[in-house]
């Protein structure tokens, strides 16, 4: 085990004997209150007593545009797991052995966010450090940029929460059962407006090809606040590639624009890579089962491999399916998109109830689990977990985007 410290601003390092001395099954990385903040952290199974097949490591990025990042790697022996607590807790990659799961984005990444020119006049300088396999858009806002009558931008696209710092980080080891638990604090507020809190609490469990999400949302002010939430789980190849295609339980589906209408009937298929492709959005309420959760899933066109998504319906009641199959320069990705609203402008959200309420202290709890499938066998169970969902009620699919639904045709 291997430990360097900073303590308010002092560098210190602690041999291994000086760490060993540490509750051996739980570190705090980042602790602004206190003045904590740890730069490098190894940790194996042998360190903890456990023969589980389990690593961490947690190391400060420099070079670049990622000069002064941190990256959490978590293994626990089927899924490795990368998070920078610098970009809101996100997940900037994971690998199951040498299989990728995220995609091949034209961003360098990662990238400190004061790369990123968030408040550009366009409101669209969230694609500058775009690169995760999962980002969350919000937390006061989460959709399309937004600007006032005169041209000002109100609302960035995405939100800021991926641009905002983990204030707590701190990373659990089960000595029993192997669980790696990160728990990591991060807040967006604006003096006078409203300040919002984010606890995520990521888990892996041994061998296990999945990650368990818990997030929740606290109004930390004095008087009621909206929030959006919308998980960008960004895939690319090998799970994407051209015949992939998503299987959902659709309850009701409509294209965002006239683009996205022109897929038809295809809209659950991707294309081979094309130059100059145009996205392609198209939104959805899906179905789940009696204790309301719906399950995805993303599988390749020779059924060989896939991932899933597992998340209740009441916590996150809609869902958006993002094609881009430009060119693998440009990116080649699909993003799956489970949300409190569609991404429209805030406004549009608003005047639709899509915005949910928090009173004073109140909290709103987000939970998702996202699965690996490495084999056929693996795959096939979890499309027949998808099927028997579907089977609730008969689908409904609209051919032209809903005024309600879509900003652009409203």
């Amino acid at each position: 085990m291997y430990c360097e410290f900073n303590y308010l601003g002092a560098g210190h390092r602690h041999s291994k004997s000086e760490a060993i001395v540490m509750q051996k099954n739980h570190w705090t990385l980042i602790d602004k209150k206190n003045g904590v903040a740890i730069d490098r952290l190894d940790v194996s199974g042998a360190d903890i007593n456990t023969a589980t097949a389990i690593n961490v490591e947690y190391r400060r990025l420099s070079g670049g545009r990622q000069e002064g990042l941190h990256l959490l790697s978590i293994d626990n022996g089927s899924i490795r797991v990368s998070i920078i607590p610098e970009r809101g807790m996100g997940i900037w990659k994971a690998w199951s052995d040498d299989v990728e799961l995220g995609w091949q984005s034209p961003i360098d990444g990662p990238v400190h966010p004061n790369w990123v020119p968030l408040h550009e006049p366009s409101g669209l300088g969230w694609l500058d450090g775009f690169d995760e396999l999962l980002v969350r858009c919000g937390l006061h806002s989460n959709g399309a940029p937004e600007h006032d009558a005169n041209g000002q931008l109100v609302y960035p696209l995405h939100g800021k929460i991926a641009q905002s710092p983990a204030h707590h980080l701190e990373l659990q080891i089960d000595r029993e059962n192997g669980d790696i638990v990160v728990r990591g604090i991060v807040d967006e507020k604006r003096f006078l407006l409203y300040h919002l809190q984010l606890t995520i609490t990521l888990k892996l469990q041994l061998e296990k090809h999945a990650i368990s999400l818990s997030d929740q949302v606290t109004n930390l002010g004095a008087t009621d606040c909206g929030m959006q939430m919308l998980y960008h789980i960004n895939f690319g190849h090998p799970v994407l590639n051209p015949g992939a295609e998503l299987i959902l339980p659709v309850k009701q589906m409509a294209p965002r624009d006239l683009e996205a209408a022109r897929d038809g009937s295809e809209w659950s298929r991707y294309d081979a890579a094309l130059a100059g492709y145009q996205e392609r959005v198209h939104f959805f309420e899906l179905l789940a089962d009696a204790e309301n959760q719906t399950r995805i899933l993303l599988k390749n066109s020779e059924s060989s491999r896939g991932v899933s998504l597992r998340y209740d319906i009441t916590q996150l009641p809609y869902f958006v399916q993002w094609k881009h199959t430009g060119s693998v320069d440009d990116g080649y990705v699909t993003g799956l998109e489970p949300a409190t609203n569609f991404p429209n402008p805030r406004s549009f959200e608003e005047s639709r109830d899509r915005v949910v309420p928090l009173g004073a202290g109140q909290s709103r709890q987000f939970d998702l689990y996202l699965e690996y499938h490495p084999d056929a066998e693996s795959v096939k169970l979890a499309q027949q977990s998808v099927e028997e969902i579907s089977e609730i009620e008969k689908q409904v699919i609209h051919a032209q985007p809903l005024a309600d639904w879509s900003f652009e045709v409203s």
